[in-house]
C-alpha cells in the first residue's frame, strides 16, 4: 500500500497540498487498510465522503482517480472491501472478490458501514465536518453505496456511478435517510432493464429524494478512462463529465451548499 500512495503523491503537481494516509482497521477478524485523502492547504471543515471502489478495489487508478475528485471541498475515505490481504491482482480475481461480496449483502453492507466508522473517526487528524457525510461508488462500489444507503447509514446522500442496481432487501429502501443519486449508462449490458425498472418501484415505494440519470451512447464503467471493451464497458468522456458534474452538484444540495 505505501508503495500506490508514493506512487501517486509524486505524481502531484508540486504546488498540490493533497494529503493521503493508510488508515488500518478490521471487520471482524479481517484486517482491512484504507486511504484518507484531503487537500491540506484549506483547514475549513468539510463534508467527508466514502468512496468504494470498482471491482478492482483499492489499486493505482483507483487512488488516483479519488484524488481527482478530492479538491477542497471534501475529506475522502476510500473503503477497503476485500481486506489488506485480498487485493485483486487481475481481472479473474476481482470477479470472484466482488462476487463473494456481492453474493452476501449483510457483509457489502457491514464492510461499507465500518469504512464510514472509520471516516467519522479521523476527524481528529483530518477537516471534517462528521455531521455532514455522504458516499458513492464505482460499479461495484455503486451497489455497496446504495446497500450503505438501505442499512440505514446516517447519510445526507448516495451516488452511484454506473453501480448495480438490484437488491435482494428492496423493502430496506424505507430505512434511507438521505438522498439517492444513480448514473446510470443507457446501455450498460450488466444492468438489465428489470434491474432498473425494479430500482425505480422500490425509490417510488420508499418515497424518498432520489434522481435516477441515464446517459446515452454510454455502457458500464463510462467514468474508468482504462475502460476499452466495446458494447461492454468503455470510457466515454463527455458522459464521464456530466455525471462528475451532476455528483457534485448533487453533494453541494445534499450538505445545503
Amino acid at each position: 500500500m505505501r508503495a500506490l500512495l508514493l506512487a501517486v503523491l509524486f505524481s502531484l503537481p508540486a504546488s498540490a497540498a493533497v494529503v493521503a494516509k493508510t488508515v488500518a482497521y478490521e471487520v471482524g477478524k479481517t484486517k482491512m487498510e484504507g486511504i484518507l485523502m484531503f487537500d491540506d492547504s484549506v483547514k475549513t471543515p468539510r463534508p467527508g465522503l466514502v468512496v468504494v471502489p470498482n471491482w478492482l478495489g483499492i489499486n493505482l487508478a483507483n487512488i488516483k482517480q479519488a484524488e481527482g475528485l478530492v479538491g477542497t471541498k471534501y475529506v475522502l475515505f476510500i473503503a477497503d472491501m476485500y481486506g489488506k490481504d485480498g487485493r485483486p491482482k487481475n481481472q479473474e480475481e476481482a470477479g470472484k472478490a466482488a462476487g463473494a461480496v456481492k453474493g452476501d449483502r449483510k457483509l457489502m453492507r457491514e464492510r461499507a458501514a465500518k469504512a464510514l466508522e472509520v471516516l467519522k473517526a479521523q476527524a481528529k487528524i483530518a477537516p471534517l465536518d462528521v455531521t455532514k457525510l455522504g458516499a458513492f461508488g464505482f460499479c461495484f462500489g455503486g451497489t455497496s453505496v446504495l446497500e450503505l444507503a438501505r442499512s440505514g447509514a446516517k447519510l445526507a446522500g448516495v451516488v452511484s456511478l454506473h453501480g448495480g442496481l438490484d437488491t435482494p432487501n428492496p423493502a430496506d429502501a424505507k430505512n434511507i435517510t438521505g438522498k439517492v443519486l444513480a448514473l446510470h449508462g443507457a446501455d450498460d449490458p450488466f444492468v438489465p432493464a428489470k434491474d432498473v425498472a425494479a430500482f425505480e418501484d422500490e425509490m417510488r415505494a420508499a418515497k424518498i429524494d432520489w434522481q435516477l440519470v441515464k446517459y446515452g451512447n454510454s455502457v458500464h464503467s463510462f467514468t474508468d478512462v482504462d475502460a476499452n471493451a466495446p458494447g461492454q464497458a468503455m470510457y466515454n468522456p463527455s458522459s464521464a463529465k456530466r455525471a462528475y458534474e451532476a455528483m457534485d452538484r448533487f453533494f453541494a444540495e445534499a450538505f445545503g451548499g
